[in-house]
């Protein structure tokens, strides 16, 4: 599962490659290492146009997933879209994207150890995103010393792995959306059109841009990006 992603693009890139209308994140810095649980940056819709805003990493867990805890540190993919837990947010109203210029996964070395490797879709890091989902105003107990805060929440979705990615994770990739038809259709088309965007990203798409780092932090040129 992808645990790690940067997303080191200015907003300003970010408002003007998703048709924001709104922002509400303040001055917005570059996050060469997004974890479980931070704050990030997300597109949402709102009754008057996108929305850019910050919200915490992962989902509220199923109910059998909390069974003898006492806190919720959230779920960040989901895959079962089908679940009666995650259809409740799937309607247009709590589908997101989430912007990102590489993520990470783990690769295994002959000695054990798991360094983190970094794939992006280009050496640029081009301004992409992941097809997410949100919900606001969730009270819950994230970090036992927190106690209870409420928060908008988000996670992406994930999918069967590319050739490249199964490589290093045999089992899911994060779902991509690289044009502008791909986003305004998880962003705004009925759940069951929407969801046709749940899909592995083309073999040769994706390229490795980094190994043995836990943050992305590359310097990168004038923001681009592959929407279309």
């Amino acid at each position: 599962m992808c645990n790690l992603y940067s997303m080191t693009t200015n907003q300003e890139a970010i408002r003007r490659l998703f048709g924001v209308v709104i922002d509400s994140t303040g001055n917005l810095p570059p996050q060469p290492g997004v974890f479980p649980d931070y704050a990030a940056p997300i597109v949402r819709n709102t009754a008057n146009g996108r929305e850019l805003a910050m919200a915490r990493w992962g989902m509220p867990s199923p109910v059998f997933a909390l069974k003898g805890r006492n806190s919720d540190p959230g779920v960040t993919n989901v895959r079962n879209t089908a679940s009666p837990h995650w259809r409740r947010w799937l309607a247009p109203e709590c589908r997101c994207v989430v912007p990102f210029t590489s993520f990470s996964e783990n690769e295994t070395l002959p000695d054990g150890r798991k360094p983190p490797i970094w794939f992006a879709l280009g050496e640029d890091r081009p301004l992409a995103c992941f097809a997410g989902i949100w919900v606001a105003g969730w009270t819950s107990v994230r970090k036992v010393k927190e106690g209870e805060t409420t928060n908008d929440l988000f996670a992406f979705l994930t999918t069967e792995p590319n050739a490249l990615v199964k490589q290093y994770h045999p089992k899911a990739m994060p779902v991509i959306l690289r044009t502008r038809d791909e986003i305004d259709t998880w962003l705004d088309a009925p759940t069951p059109d929407a969801l046709q965007v749940q899909r592995p990203l083309p073999d040769d798409a994706l390229m490795i841009v980094a190994r043995g780092q836990k943050q992305d932090g590359v310097p990168v040129g004038p923001p681009s990006g592959l929407l279309l």
